[in-house]
Formats: C-alpha cells, sequence, structure tokens
C-alpha cells in the first residue's frame, strides 16, 4: 500500500510544481504582470525583428537617375495583413498553442491521477485483508491449508486489476519530466523575445504597425501608375471548384467594400456565389446566391462598383448585373467582337471576350475578323457600355494564356501552362509595345482566369481549382512638391 500511495503523491507533487511555475513565469515573459522590462534593444533591432527578410516588408529601392539628377526609386508594398504574418507574432502565437496544449496535457493528467486515486482507495481494504492473511501465514505457515492458500490466491487475483494502475503512473511521471521541460524550452524562447523586443510591450508595438501600414497604404493609393517589373510567388488561398472559373473583388478605386464573388466554370452557367468577407471565402461560410437572367461564357468577368460584367453567353453581348437591385443594367453588343470560341486564349473555354479594370477604368481585351485575330482593346463607359477608345495590339490572342491591364497598360502571357511568363506588354498611353520577360510561378499548371485588382495592387487567378493571389512589383517615379 505504501508504494502505489508515494507514487500517486509525487506525480500530483510534481503536476502542482509545474502548475505553479507556468502561473508565475509565464505572464511575466509576455509582459502581462506589469513588471518592467529592460530597454536593451534598439530601434533597428526591432525593425528587423519585424522584417527579417526583405520578401516579408515594405522595399524602397534608389534604383538610378533620369536626366535632371531626380531619384528613382522602386516600391514594392506587401499585402494589408502584413503584421499578421509578422514572424515574431506567428512565433508568440505558436508559443501560446504549445502553452495550451500543455495545459490540456496537464489535467488529463489530473483527471487521470484522481480517477485511479479513487480506485486504489476502493482497493485499500481488500489490499489490508491480503496483507493480514500474508502475516499470519509468515507468522504460521501451517495454518495456511489448502482453502486458506485459495482464499489468498483470489485475493491477490482481485488486485491484478492494479497493476496497469502504477504502470501509468509511471508513465504520467515520465510525461512530467517532458512537459517540464517543453516549459523550460519555452521559457527560453520567451525571454529571447523579450530580450529582442526591449521596452517595448509587443501589442503596443504591433499596434503601431499596423497604424504605420495604413499610413503606407493610403500613401500609396496615391503613388502614380507604374510598370510592372515583377511577379511574386503565389498565394493558395483556397482549393475549390472545377478546373475553369472566377473570383474576384470589387475593382473600383476608392472603395470599401469587402465583399467576394466567385463563378465556376466557364459556359452556360448563371449561379455567383457573394461572400461577404474574404475570411468568410476562405472557410467557405456566410455567402448569398445570385442567379443571372443570362448565362455566361468564359471567364473574363469582372465586379467593378458594385455590378458584375460579363459576356453574355453565345453572343458578344456584355451585361452589367447589379448585385444590390438583383438586376440587370443594362446590356450592349461589343461590334464585331468574336464569341463561342471564334478567338479564344490558348486554353479555350469561350474565352473570346476578357473584361477588367484597372486605375484608368473599364476595359475589355478581346479580337475581330478584320485584326485578323490579335488582341484588341477597348476603354468602356461603365454606365452605357460604349467603347470610348480602341487599340489594335497585333498580338495573336490564340498565342496568349492570359492577360490583365495595369495602369493602362495590357500585360499579356504566353501560356496558361507551367513554365509560363508575361511575355508581351502594350500601352496604351503612348499606342506602343514591348516583348517582355517577367517569369511568374505557375504552381498548378493550368491559369484559365488572370486579372489584376488596382485596390489591392494584386492579380487574381484561377488555377486548375485554386484560388491564388499574386503580389506584384511596379516600377514608379515619386514626384516631390519641388519637381
Amino acid at each position: 500500500m505504501s508504494v502505489p500511495m508515494l507514487k500517486i503523491g509525487a506525480v500530483l507533487s510534481t503536476m502542482a510544481m509545474v502548475t505553479n511555475w507556468m502561473s508565475q513565469t509565464l505572464p511575466s515573459l509576455v509582459g502581462l504582470n506589469g513588471t518592467t522590462i529592460s530597454r536593451g534593444g534598439t530601434s533597428e533591432r526591432i525593425v528587423s525583428a519585424l522584417y527579417p527578410s526583405p520578401e516579408e516588408g515594405w522595399q524602397i529601392y534608389s534604383s538610378a537617375q533620369d536626366a535632371d539628377g531626380k531619384c528613382i526609386c522602386t516600391v514594392v508594398a506587401p499585402a494589408q495583413n502584413m503584421c499578421n504574418r509578422d514572424p515574431r507574432s506567428r512565433q508568440l502565437r505558436q508559443l501560446m498553442e504549445k502553452v495550451q496544449n500543455i495545459s490540456q496535457s496537464m489535467e488529463v493528467l489530473d483527471l487521470r491521477t484522481y480517477r485511479d486515486l479513487e480506485y486504489v482507495k476502493n482497493t485499500e481494504g481488500l489490499m489490508k485483508v491480503v496483507d493480514g492473511k500474508l502475516k499470519v501465514a509468515s507468522d504460521n505457515p501451517r495454518s495456511l491449508n489448502p482453502k486458506g492458500f485459495q482464499e489468498l490466491k483470489d485475493k491477490v487475483t482481485q488486485l491484478l486489476p492494479l497493476l496497469p494502475v502504477l504502470e501509468q503512473y509511471k508513465n504520467d511521471a515520465k510525461m512530467i519530466l517532458r512537459l517540464r521541460e517543453e516549459v523550460r524550452n519555452l521559457s527560453l524562447v520567451l525571454m529571447a523575445i523579450q530580450e529582442e523586443m526591449g521596452a517595448y510591450d509587443y501589442e503596443e508595438l504591433r499596434q503601431r504597425v499596423l497604424l504605420l501600414e495604413t499610413r503606407l497604404h493610403s500613401c500609396m493609393q496615391k503613388l502614380g501608375c507604374g510598370k510592372l517589373t515583377g511577379v511574386s510567388n503565389p498565394i493558395t488561398v483556397r482549393a475549390s471548384g472545377s478546373r475553369f472559373g472566377c473570383w474576384m473583388t470589387d475593382t473600383m478605386i476608392p472603395s470599401s467594400d469587402n465583399r467576394v464573388w466567385y463563378v465556376d466554370g466557364y459556359f452556360k452557367g448563371r449561379r455567383v456565389l457573394e461572400y461577404r468577407t474574404m475570411s468568410d471565402f476562405v472557410k467557405g461560410q456566410n455567402f448569398v446566391q445570385h442567379s443571372l437572367q443570362h448565362p455566361w461564357a468564359g471567364t473574363g468577368h469582372v465586379v467593378y462598383n458594385g455590378s458584375l460584367y460579363y459576356n453574355k453567353y453565345q453572343s458578344n453581348i456584355i451585361v452589367k448585373y447589379h448585385f444590390r437591385s438583383r438586376s440587370v443594367l443594362v446590356q450592349r453588343s461589343l461590334s464585331g467582337a468574336g464569341y463561342n470560341n471564334t478567338f479564344p486564349y490558348s486554353w479555350g473555354g469561350y474565352s473570346d471576350i476578357d473584361l477588367m479594370a484597372d486605375e484608368n477604368g473599364l476595359w475589355a481585351v478581346y479580337t475581330t475578323i478584320p485584326n485578323a485575330g490579335n488582341i484588341v482593346i477597348s476603354r468602356l463607359e461603365p454606365q452605357t457600355l460604349e467603347v470610348l477608345q480602341t487599340w489594335d495590339t497585333g498580338y495573336p490572342k490564340r498565342s496568349a494564356g492570359e492577360s490583365f491591364m495595369i495602369c493602362g497598360t495590357l500585360y499579356v502571357t504566353n501560356s496558361h501552362l507551367a513554365g509560363a511568363k508575361i511575355y508581351f506588354a502594350y500601352y496604351t498611353n503612348t499606342s506602343s509595345y514591348e516583348y517582355t520577360d517577367i517569369p511568374f510561378h505557375n504552381q498548378y499548371s493550368h491559369i484559365s482566369m488572370m486579372d489584376y485588382n488596382p485596390r489591392e495592387r494584386m492579380l487574381y487567378t484561377w488555377n486548375n481549382g485554386h484560388q491564388v493571389l499574386y503580389h506584384v512589383t511596379l516600377f514608379q517615379v515619386i514626384k516631390t512638391s519641388g519637381d
């Protein structure tokens, strides 16, 4: 009886010590108990902690000088949720998850120990009986007749279930040692974070970064248009739907609309799903369904100022569908435009007419028979869908994988398959073109939609049933008031 009770006492004592240590030490390590943090860090160390590599933060490069000696800079802006990708924030969240896992493990140990302790208490009387019989047999061996021996054997058999309980105690004791070692490692990591972050409270620093980020994004929107020089690695937002489709947010500037629209398939469909936020889209929740009066063709739809613009199936008609009123506001034929797989992109899919928006407004990319299948760009009036101006790029549409507009420039990819790159650029402001060589990673090897969102300065793509984002790098000349 004394041995198992000692084991129980040791386990409970160790659990109490570890729990007490965690409750007293962890709050001070993460700055929750009001203790003063050492002012050992410098501002440079804090910045390096928040942005350990150029890929994760704002980048401003002094690139060149123009003929007048003015500095030409490149500004690369990260995503709006940059602070959430801060590696220190990620590390702290991981540490808190570990602490939670340890706490849960200790709760399990506590419950199991309590249950087994009750079992041991219930067998205490039986153990006393066995102990008494063994003493009698030891003092007077002749008193142990066959019947008495069988009774003693039966009593011992009843005690056999106690063996796995004691074995579990041994395992629990080992687990306590592991938990104690993990808590010790946690304390070392947390102290390192505390030392590196210096005098700043983490949450205060995070709020300051968010404020700075908001101001920088506001500044970014005031910058002039730029030339595309790079595309980031892909960010897979969700894997959903068929091989072909379209997804988007409102491209109107400025706008506070955070809804996401999702269109699966490339022809004869009518269903459009509207998600309240990007977070809801990722989780596949909180959405409403719109049923269009006219079916669509292709994946070249765009949402602009609360309305969906799309190509009506088996026609060159553009339809403007208003989400709030759930009605068609206007529809208009795009004169001479090919349709019904006459002049699609290289992947087919009724992609004859591709609608898109950028900083300069609403555009249609298509081709006609008089243009010999070369890409035509038309700027549209959003209210009436009237064609305002048209350019012939001279680039064959069937040789293009996809295309998108940034700052009045059409960028064309040379393929929809793996190994694709941005190969051609047409500048509507000068009616000129050039061949480019801007690679990007086609992660899922079949892009059926690629559109630029000027609000977020990101590329939205549908890649083989995956909804994917890319950041873009624009080369910009920043002018000062003295220029």
